[in-house]
């Protein structure tokens, strides 16, 4: 096989790695649930066997999918290593998680807006414009917008220009993660509001009102988590 034949076919095993994960999804598959075999997923997917080996390889490289030998493909993670780098998603009490995250977030964030409000530059803050509409965007059509929100508020981490700040980016991210999973994106248009105070603020190098947005951001986020709580009791 050439470098073209072994670059078209990485190529079609990244999409259907993609179409393989959106099934899972759609079917709402659970850690532990076992998969259809390959000559299924080959099917389903118009693709041949190999190609549904290597998209098996690469879903199972984030955690999504284990191969066992002699016994099948089945589904050890629902949500991708990647927006979950320290593996918190897998915890069983999903509430307490989100509370502790939610305080953890407290303490840090708001500081870390101020630093984003005093550092960031103008290709900071365009940057972060454009992850604030694709958030939006998401948002009012409805779609999932877990990835953007992990990017806007990664974003502001690295206005801050702040190396210790950098290294805590995999709690924020998870954080940002299990936030919209634990509130089932009811908190849409307090979303929308306290990111765009947020942007206006860095944006005006407001440091003090970058701090207050973004504690307001984090106050929606957490009560929002204590009510749920509340609710389960």
């Amino acid at each position: 096989m050439n470098e073209f034949s072994n670059m078209k076919q990485k190529l079609l095993a990244e999409q259907v790695q993609e179409q393989i994960y959106r099934y899972m999804k759609e079917q709402n598959y659970q850690i532990g649930d076992k998969m259809p075999n390959e000559y299924e997923l080959a099917s389903l997917f118009s693709v041949g066997r190999s190609t549904i080996r290597e998209a098996v390889k690469l879903l199972a490289s984030k955690g999504l999918l284990e191969v066992r030998r002699g016994s099948g493909t089945y589904v050890s993670g629902t949500v991708p290593a990647d927006i979950d780098p320290l593996g918190l998603s897998r915890m069983e009490d999903k509430m307490g998680l989100a509370l502790d995250l939610a305080d953890v977030r407290m303490i840090l964030e708001p500081g870390i807006a101020e630093l984003a409000a005093i550092n960031g530059d103008e290709r900071d803050i365009r940057n972060l414009e454009c992850l604030c509409e694709a958030v939006e965007r998401k948002i009012l059509d409805g779609d999932s917008y877990i990835r953007e929100d992990i990017a806007f508020h990664a974003a502001i981490a690295e206005c801050a220009k702040n190396k210790v700040v950098e290294q805590l980016l995999p709690i924020i991210d998870t954080a940002v993660l299990m936030f919209v999973n634990v509130t089932h994106t009811q908190l849409r248009e307090e979303t929308i509001q306290t990111h765009r105070a947020i942007l206006d603020a860095i944006r005006d190098h407001d440091s003090i009102g970058a701090r207050a947005a973004m504690t307001m951001h984090m106050a929606y986020n957490r009560e929002m988590i204590r009510k749920r709580m509340k609710d389960k009791e």
